[in-house]
């Protein structure tokens, strides 16, 4: 009898384990989505042109033509929102991909060469880590003028050593197992173990970083068009409305600013989300195969 209650058979559903469902990734990937569907839709969604000034519509409350009301320059604030997210997201996707294809690169070939050339792009991506991205960003427009594009390229080129630095750590320690002495042993060449084997192993890592970079990357856009610097008027932007929008709340109309910063921090909280998720689970994998 003993032995038969000992030997009892477990039902599966006793020790079955239901994966546990991440509400708050969920949220935010459906946030970035609906973001995302709203600045493809935007010549269809908006209500009206968003650069179409009005004087004689200046800070109109909400109204049939003007759900958000309107801007200090008669503009449609909802209008805005819906063109300004093409740049307030696409821009920064633009920086994060350019900086995480250079800095894998760089990366990848610094662990494979080794040597004089490992030094010299270590300490290469050492002095870039060190210098802000933002004073690089402002050195650019000194030199170029304000506007998107050299902003968009200096912060790329300050976004490189955060990417590069972690992908030449994971293709270091990739180096030194076991398989790639036995290719090289075969007569594979270290460029052939690299696109074939290296860089397959280093790319979930540097997609993790390039996802936790992009929330940075909108803040940094954001502050250089609020300073004048980024995005230029009448294109819709983000960060520009919140600057525009001073005007009006010390005026009372407080609608421009307090919704585009909404939409800034709503971005960002969603970005940062996933990306801290997705490097976590990069992690546990890493791990797993260690």
């Amino acid at each position: 009898m003993t032995t038969s209650i000992l030997r009892r058979p477990v039902r599966r559903a006793e020790y079955r384990v239901r994966p546990r469902r991440d509400w708050a990734m969920a949220v935010a990937v459906a946030v970035l989505l609906l973001l995302a569907l709203a600045a493809a839709l935007a010549p269809l969604l908006a209500p009206a042109d968003p650069t179409a000034s009005d004087f004689s519509r200046i800070y109109r409350p909400t109204e049939p033509g003007a759900p958000l009301g309107t801007d200090g320059s008669g503009r449609d604030i909802l209008s805005r929102l819906l063109f300004g997210a093409r740049t307030s997201l696409i821009a920064p996707a633009v920086i994060v991909l350019v900086a995480g294809a250079i800095g894998t690169a760089l990366g990848v070939a610094s662990a494979v060469m080794g040597g004089a050339l490992d030094r010299v792009l270590s300490r290469v991506l050492d002095i870039g880590f060190a210098f802000p991205g933002m004073l690089l960003a402002i050195i650019a427009v000194a030199m170029f003028g304000p506007g998107i594009t050299p902003v968009v390229i200096a912060l790329a080129i300050a976004y490189v050593p955060f990417i590069g630095r972690v992908v030449r750590g994971i293709a270091i320690g990739e180096m030194v197992l076991p398989y790639v002495d036995a290719l090289l042993g075969v007569g594979q060449t270290r460029w052939r173990i690299a696109i074939r084997h290296l860089l397959p192993a280093v790319l979930p890592t540097a997609m993790a970083q390039i996802t936790v970079s992009y929330g940075y990357a909108m803040i940094d856009l954001a502050a250089m068009s609020f300073l004048g610097m980024g995005v230029q008027p009448p294109t819709a932007d983000w960060g520009l409305m919140v600057s525009e929008g001073q005007r009006g709340v010390f005026q009372g109309y407080w609608e421009e600013s307090v919704y585009s910063g909404i939409m800034i921090i709503i971005a960002v909280a969603a970005v940062s989300l996933v990306g801290d998720r997705y490097a976590d689970r990069v992690g546990k994998v890493k791990e797993t195969r260690i």
